[in-house]
């Protein structure tokens, strides 16, 4: 019997792995449903979206830029927003200020400790690492043509920068080959803390709380808000959401709701028309030119909301002209000395859309 047994076993693990050569392939052979969906990505399109520059300047291209250049990139592309100095143009807070010939020595900004009265924490007091502001300038400005900006010009811009701020000398290139030791003169370096728990899996958070479970107040507590005059200051929120989806955006022409969020009734899509540029919607190209950053449409931001604009030049014979011109090519003093930029990358057919769509009422 036990002769038998060990002939059926082994018989058996035969009969097994025999199934397993025969039905691995099928069952290899069998796609997931989503197998043919998309594509590889290619090593062009990796290297176009892998351009992050990280502390230690992995990353970083080769090249330089010099402090005089950044003078020219930064009073062409940065100024209007930035100031001539970085001290800011109503736009944006400041980037160069605060910091001393002392911080750059130590590595710590001395008006970021308690107690200090100065009034306005700039980029240059906070941030710690120079790559931060490379990699930064590189992928996002200008803010109104991101990424158009050659190596050398963000070398040059950087170095600028840091001119502005005592850490580079005026005849200063700064370069790939250099950056490091300029990394030690940043007057923030040392302001960075390692918080060890933030780092491990298993780590305590940095910040403690208990959840109510039972018996919980009906009503919670509410310890901010949102001042109602401020409600809509980037326009009304309901207008600049999806039209699918389950979620929508508040109605800020109206009053803050009274009672509980769910309880309030859903604001409507709201439906905009299609202006002549092909058929494109008129408030989507306004979006994707960065203009609602700056322009409300009921409401002034930065600049003069879309239907003050429409209001201003309804009775001029070349409006369209006119507004054409102003998006193209930028201007200022017509609405306040903050002046706005030029817009080189709207089409032609893109700004005359816009341009007749506030002529109609901006609706």
């Amino acid at each position: 019997m036990k002769t038998m047994f060990r002939i059926s076993a082994r018989a058996a693990a035969a009969a097994f792995v025999l199934a397993a050569l025969v039905t691995g392939p099928a069952l290899a052979q069998k796609k997931a449903p989503w197998h043919d969906i998309g594509r590889d990505a290619t090593k062009a399109e990796v290297a176009a979206w892998d351009i992050d520059v990280r502390p230690d300047f992995k990353g970083l291209p080769k090249g330089s830029g010099s402090v005089s250049k950044g003078e020219e990139v930064w009073e062409a592309k940065c100024a209007s927003c930035h100031g001539v100095f970085g001290e800011s143009n109503e736009v944006f807070t400041p980037i160069v200020g605060g910091t001393t010939k002392e911080d750059i020595a130590r590595g710590r900004v001395k008006n970021l400790e308690e107690g200090s009265s100065y009034p306005q924490k700039t980029t240059m007091m906070k941030v710690p690492t120079v790559s931060t502001l490379w990699d930064y300038i590189n992928r996002a400005m200008p803010w109104n043509a991101p990424k158009t900006l050659t190596t050398e010009e963000v070398y040059a811009t950087v170095a600028y920068i840091l001119n502005l701020a005592e850490v580079v000398p005026d005849d200063f290139v700064l370069s790939d080959q250099n950056i490091a030791e300029v990394q030690k003169r940043m007057p923030n370096r040392n302001g960075m803390v390692f918080y060890e728990p933030l780092w491990r899996v298993d780590g305590k958070g940095d910040v403690k709380n208990v959840a109510c479970m039972k018996n919980c107040p009906v009503d919670p507590q509410i310890r901010s808000s949102l001042p109602g005059f401020a409600r809509d200051a980037h326009g009304n929120i309901a207008e600049q959401n999806r039209v699918i989806g389950p979620v929508r955006g508040a109605d800020t022409t109206q009053p803050p709701p009274t009672g509980p969020v769910g309880s309030q009734p859903r604001p409507a899509p709201v439906v905009v028309a299609a202006a002549a540029s092909g058929g494109s919607d008129v408030r989507a190209l306004l979006a994707s030119n960065s203009c609602t950053a700056c322009h409300g449409f009921t409401n002034k931001i930065v600049g003069p909301g879309f239907n003050e604009i429409a209001a201003k030049t309804k009775d001029r014979a070349d409006a369209e002209a006119y507004l054409v011109g102003r998006i193209k090519n930028g201007g200022s003093g017509v609405y306040g000395p903050v002046p706005m930029p030029a817009q080189p990358q709207v089409s032609d057919a893109d700004a005359q859309a816009m341009a007749r769509w506030i002529i109609g009422g901006a609706r």
